[in-house]
């Protein structure tokens, strides 16, 4: 077997979909356990009402990362992550607002999940190539 059978694999694929969409499965188990630290986590960042966020953050974690391990719809489910991912790291990391000790983890962390945003668009566009394909 080639380096090119393996990486073309069915399963290195879905590995890499899963791994990808490992935080949010995590995150929305999490906080589906502790409903209470979801809408905690709400009312930190000001949002309201928290409990209808925290309720709709499970949903798009867990409905979302569904989308893209079943391949039903997958290009939405990873569109709908990346938009999810860039508005939650423009709240949560705001790196430039920090003083210089913590900066530098926040900066790390706001770039990390550009990059999460930037493997969502890839999926999605990966995705919408594979159906134009399949249908011409």
């Amino acid at each position: 077997m080639t380096m090119r059978d393996l990486l073309g694999s069915p399963v290195i694929r879905w590995v890499a979909l899963l791994l990808l969409c490992a935080a949010y499965l995590q995150g929305g188990f999490d906080k589906a356990v502790d409903f209470t630290g979801a809408i905690a986590e709400m009312e930190h960042f000001g949002l309201t009402p928290p409990r209808l966020f925290a309720a709709a953050t499970i949903a798009m974690e867990f409905g979302a990362s569904l989308l893209i391990l079943t391949g039903f719809y997958r290009w939405l489910g990873a569109l709908a992550l990346a938009v999810f991912t860039l508005m939650a790291t423009f709240m949560a990391a705001r790196f430039w607002e920090l003083p210089p000790p913590q900066r530098l983890p926040a900066a790390n962390t706001f770039f990390e999940h550009l990059g999460l945003v930037g493997g969502f668009l890839l999926v999605a566009w990966h995705d919408l190539r594979e159906r134009r394909a399949a249908s011409t």
